[in-house]
C-alpha cells in the first residue's frame, strides 16, 4: 500500500492573458499554506515559459524536461525546495505541450509521480496563461480552479473566455475567483459584477465564487524585486495579509471524496485529459 492514501487537495491557478500576476499568486498561496503547517508541492505547469523559479530566485538543475527525456527517473531528482520548505517542481521551456508527449514519455511522467511518496496535502498547479490544450487540461484535472482576474478589460474578456471553455468543453461549473492588484474590496466588487453579469447572461450554470482580494501593494512589487514571496517577505503588508487570507480559505476547503492516491493519479488524469 502506497504512503499516499491521504487525500490530496489539487488547485490549479489559471488566467485568460498573462501579466494578471498569476505566479505570483501560485507562488503566494503556495508559500502561505506551507505556514499554516502544511506540505505542499507547487508545480510549474506553465510548460511555455517556465517562470515560478524565476520569481523565487531558485536555480534549478534539473526540470520537467529531464524527468520526460528519462535523463532522470526519480521526482526528487528534479524538486527543489523553496521558501518555508515548499516542493518546486520546475517546469522547462522545453517541452512543446502535455499533448504532444509520446506514450513512453507519458508513462514515464505518470511513473515518476506515482512513485513520489512523500506526505503530501497540497499539490498548486501554476498552469499557463491563456486557453491552449495544456490549460483546460490541467483545470479539468483538478478539484479547485483558481481564476485570477485584475480590473482591466482585457483581463475580464480573457477570464470569461477561460471560464467559458472550461465550462462547455469539460463540464467545470464552479470558479474560485482572485481578483488581484485591485483598489481594495471596492475594485474587487467591480470585477465581480462584470465578470457576473457576463456570466450570468450567456453561462447561467456557471458559479463564480471570489475567494481572493490581492490590493495593489508596493510590498509587492519589492519582495517581487527581491525575488521573495511577499507572505514571508513582508507577512504585515495589505498584500501579505491577503496572500495568507487566500491559503487559509483555500486550506478550509474540503477535498473531493475518491481523491486519493496521491501526485500520481492526479498527474494521470492530467495527463488523460491531455
Amino acid at each position: 500500500m502506497s504512503h499516499n492514501t491521504k487525500p490530496l487537495k489539487v488547485v490549479a491557478v489559471a488566467s485568460g492573458k498573462g501579466g494578471v500576476g498569476k505566479t505570483n499568486v501560485s507562488v503566494n498561496l503556495s508559500v502561505g499554506l506551507a505556514r499554516l503547517g502544511r506540505e505542499v508541492m507547487l508545480f510549474d505547469a506553465d510548460l511555455g515559459l517556465a517562470n515560478v523559479d524565476v520569481l523565487l530566485g531558485l536555480r534549478p538543475q534539473r526540470t520537467l524536461h529531464d524527468l520526460v527525456t528519462g535523463d532522470v527517473e526519480d521526482l526528487e531528482d528534479v524538486i527543489i525546495e523553496g521558501p518555508e520548505g515548499i516542493r518546486v517542481v520546475p517546469s522547462a521551456s522545453g517541452i512543446a505541450t502535455m499533448a504532444n508527449l509520446s506514450r513512453p514519455e507519458h508513462h514515464g511522467l505518470i511513473q515518476a509521480f506515482s512513485m513520489y511518496t512523500r506526505p503530501l496535502d497540497v499539490l498548486v498547479v501554476d498552469t499557463a496563461a491563456g486557453l491552449q490544450e495544456s490549460v483546460t487540461s490541467f483545470c479539468q484535472a483538478v478539484q479547485e480552479t483558481l481564476v485570477v482576474v485584475t480590473d482591466e478589460p482585457a483581463s475580464m474578456t480573457d477570464a470569461y473566455a477561460l471560464i467559458k471553455v472550461l465550462h462547455r468543453d469539460h463540464g467545470v461549473n464552479r470558479f474560485r475567483v482572485v481578483a488581484n492588484m485591485v483598489q481594495g474590496r471596492a475594485g474587487a466588487e467591480r470585477v465581480m459584477q462584470k465578470l457576473q453579469a457576463v456570466c450570468s447572461t450567456y453561462l447561467p450554470e456557471v458559479i463564480l465564487d471570489l475567494v481572493g482580494v490581492i490590493p495593489l501593494d508596493d510590498a509587492l512589487r519589492q519582495a517581487v524585486q527581491k525575488r521573495a514571496p511577499v507572505v514571508q517577505q513582508s507577512p504585515g503588508s495589505p498584500a501579505g495579509r491577503a496572500f495568507l487570507e487566500l491559503a487559509r480559505k483555500v486550506d478550509g476547503w474540503p477535498v473531493a471524496r475518491g481523491a486519493s492516491g496521491g501526485v500520481g493519479f492526479f498527474v494521470e488524469r492530467m495527463l488523460q485529459s491531455a
